[in-house]
C-alpha cells in the first residue's frame, strides 16, 4: 500500500490521477476518490488545498457527465415512449426543490443517480453544476479534515 500511495504522490501522477479518481468516482461507476485524496494528502501535506480543488473539480465534472446522460436518456426515452415518464415521488421532489438537491450528490449511493436525474428533469445546468461543486468540496474537505485528524503522523518513514 506504501509503495501505490508513494507512486500517486509523484509531481507528475500525484494531482492528475486525483482528478481522474475524483471524475470517474462521480459516475455512476462504484468508485471512491476519497482514499486517493487522503493518502495523496497524507504522503504531501503541502497539497491539502490544491487536492480538494483537484478532487472537486474532478468530482464535480463527473457529476456534470451524470447530468448530460441523464439528459440525453430523457431526450431518447422521450422519442421512444412518445409520452412524459410516470411521476414518481423522487422525480416530484427535485422539480420542487429544483438545483439545490444537487449539493446532496455528494452522497454515497444517491449522490450520483441524483446528477443523472437532474439532468433527466432538465433543471437548469450550470446552478445544478454550482451545486454540486459546493457539496462535493465541503466533502472532500470534511472528510480529508477528519481523516488527517483520526490518522496524525505519516505514512513514509
Amino acid at each position: 500500500m506504501t509503495s501505490v500511495l508513494a507512486w500517486l504522490a509523484l509531481p507528475q501522477f500525484g494531482l492528475s490521477t486525483l482528478f481522474v479518481v475524483s471524475l470517474v468516482s462521480a459516475t455512476l461507476l462504484p468508485l471512491g476518490s476519497e482514499p486517493v485524496v487522503f493518502g495523496l494528502v497524507k504522503l504531501d501535506p503541502g497539497l491539502f488545498w490544491p487536492a480538494m480543488f483537484v478532487a472537486t473539480a474532478g468530482n464535480t465534472l463527473g457529476g456534470a457527465i451524470s447530468w448530460w446522460m441523464g439528459f440525453g436518456a430523457e431526450r431518447a426515452y422521450e422519442q421512444v415512449r412518445q409520452r412524459p415518464p410516470r411521476e414518481l415521488a423522487v422525480l416530484r421532489w427535485l422539480e420542487r426543490f429544483g438545483p439545490i438537491t444537487c449539493v446532496l450528490s455528494w452522497l454515497p449511493v444517491v449522490g450520483d443517480p441524483l446528477c443523472l436525474l437532474a439532468g433527466w428533469l432538465r433543471l437548469p445546468f450550470w446552478p445544478c453544476l454550482a451545486w454540486m461543486a459546493l457539496g462535493k468540496f465541503l466533502r472532500y474537505v470534511t472528510m480529508t479534515s477528519a481523516l488527517l485528524w483520526w490518522f496524525p503522523g505519516s505514512f513514509v518513514p
